[in-house]
């Protein structure tokens, strides 16, 4: 029944021949950047004062900057439904590092590709080892790629680096993510007279990898860059892929979207001794609050992340918008742009916030698509969310607004009418999910992975 419904909703916002008809406009090229590992308070936009982030804050300046924009708590969950539309216990929850072969062929990449869309990838795959499937990105709708070998070798410092099937011998002595971003400036100035997209799946802000026999090499300094040093490398990196899209005058042609894949991370390694990683926490300031990395939990601290949107002389600048978007909205949200065909068998659970975008008040306050809650899933943790309400599916209610930590379940009886109203909408949302049985009953354990 739940697939049934979504299959209803693909066709409430498509037209009679499979094209989305959420809006006419020319289609942009789209600049896709996930960060790894940071969240709102990280970004200076957001309020955050621990750190200097120019580049991002112009770029919010220059468009719209999201207030209630969600991930799953850590980064592979949160890719599977950023490319796929779909939410992972939709898909079978796939075990870390592989991505369903039935869902090969309905990614955002083939989305674009088949509406005439040049695409790349560079940065974190983590959805197969590379090593033993060299054509994965390929077969999931990416032309080109340059990837670093996740569980396979450094991504930093000498990274290991996978490009259309090759390993790279020219890249020991290079920063991985100069790598990365000099591969899709590359690629954007070799597609600048075709629309193409640009996904820049960030390394930054992720701790060094920690999952080899031995630890990866230290910087030239001796050790590993600190979170502080990660945060401004992220930074410059986005203001390098805004500045060629200046040079190439394609500012006013692009989509530029950046988000990251969950909450900032709790620790960060910071050098290696006799073979043993020495770890520090990760604590930032929201204005004077301090707030340690919430990766991996499923409060708005893990989940809740930072979003903005710029394309000049289509959006706005200088917006804040506090619509409702969760990863999987991607999908459905850049097809409508790319005007690209959507099968109609496809059961996606994202909603286009393509309205939302191109500033038409009118049209984003009516449209069909535009959401009412969230939903995010963390091991055996899942919740559904307006701006202020949170509903896990073992029964937990939480008023986020005043009980942002999440310290206190709000009892069921003698609720306020508006928190009532929200708790049964929450309620009707987790049984139109179909959410398994696992997911009613929430872990105390909480796997932080990376």
């Amino acid at each position: 029944m739940t697939r049934f419904l979504s299959f209803l909703w693909i066709l409430s916002i498509t037209s009679p021949w499979g094209w989305t008809a959420e809006h006419s406009t020319d289609r942009p090229n789209i600049l896709l950047i996930l960060a790894d590992d940071v969240g709102r308070e990280v970004l200076e936009c957001y309020g955050g004062t621990s750190y200097a982030t120019p580049e991002l804050d112009r770029l919010s300046e220059a468009g719209m900057r999201f207030t209630q924009a969600y991930a799953m708590a850590v980064c592979h969950p949160t890719r599977l439904s950023l490319l796929t539309g779909q939410y992972p216990f939709h898909l079978s929850d796939p075990h870390w590092g592989t991505f369903p072969k039935s869902s090969e062929q309905k990614t955002i990449a083939h989305v674009l590709k088949d509406a005439g869309y040049a695409t790349a990838i560079a940065g974190k795959w983590q959805l197969t080892l590379l090593k033993d499937d060299l054509e994965h990105p390929h077969r999931l709708g990416f032309d080109t790629y340059c990837l670093f070998g996740w569980h396979e070798g450094p991504k930093y410092y000498q990274p290991r680096i996978w490009q259309n099937g090759k390993l790279r011998e020219d890249v020991q002595n290079r920063f991985g993510p100069d790598v990365y971003c000099d591969f899709l400036i590359d690629f954007m100035k070799r597609n600048k007279d075709r629309p193409f997209f640009a996904y820049y799946s960030m390394a930054l802000c992720h701790a060094v990898t920690n999952d080899l026999p031995k630890p990866p090499p230290l910087g030239p300094d001796g050790r590993y860059p600190s979170f502080a040093e990660m945060v401004a490398a992220m930074d410059v990196r986005v203001g390098r892929l805004i500045r060629t899209l200046e040079q190439l005058q394609l500012s006013e042609s692009t989509l530029v979207l950046f988000v990251a894949d969950n909450g900032t991370t709790h620790h960060i390694i910071e050098t290696a001794v006799d073979d043993q990683l020495i770890y520090r926490p990760v604590v930032s300031k929201l204005g004077k609050t301090e707030i340690p990395g919430g990766k991996g939990q499923p409060t708005d601290w893990g989940t809740r992340v930072p979003m903005i949107a710029s394309w000049p002389g289509k959006i706005v600048p200088g917006q804040v918008s506090d619509a409702l978007v969760d990863v999987s909205d991607f999908l459905p949200t850049l097809a409508s742009l790319a005007d690209a065909r959507l099968p109609r068998d496809w059961a996606l659970d994202g909603h286009s916030f393509a309205p939302v975008l191109l500033g038409d008040s009118q049209t984003a306050q009516t449209s069909p698509s535009l959401r009412k809650w969230v939903f995010a899933q963390r091991n055996s943790n899942a919740f559904v969310k307006d701006r202020r309400w949170k509903l896990y599916g073992d029964g937990r209610f939480y008023d986020t607004l005043d009980d942002p930590w999440e310290k206190h379940s709000l009892p069921l009886e003698g609720l306020t009418p508006p928190a009532a109203t929200s708790q049964q909408t929450l309620e009707q949302a987790i049984e139109s999910l179909g959410l398994p049985k696992k997911y009613r009953h929430a872990s105390d354990a909480e796997e932080n992975a990376s």
